[in-house]
């Protein structure tokens, strides 16, 4: 089996639970929490849970999204 010639520098399309954590700043245990809630989206490989780099950003744009400041909420 041959393996694609990506670069070195080639962002990683799927992150452990872990990382995905440490990406965004936040601990591992609320990292699973945002994940089983259904929060941050995640697929299964076999026995292994990966969150798609993609995900994260997306989580993050909704976050901005329901935070932002209505004009007429004064």
């Amino acid at each position: 089996m041959t393996t694609p010639n990506l670069p070195a520098s080639s962002p990683r399309i799927l992150l452990k639970v872990e990382e995905a954590a440490r990406v965004l700043g936040i601990g591992r245990t609320l990292m699973y929490s945002l994940v089983m809630s259904g929060e941050v989206e995640s697929v299964p490989i076999g026995r292994l849970r990966r969150i798609p780099a993609d995900c994260l950003t997306e989580y993050v744009a909704r976050l901005r999204a329901t935070n932002q400041v209505q004009p007429n909420a004064a």
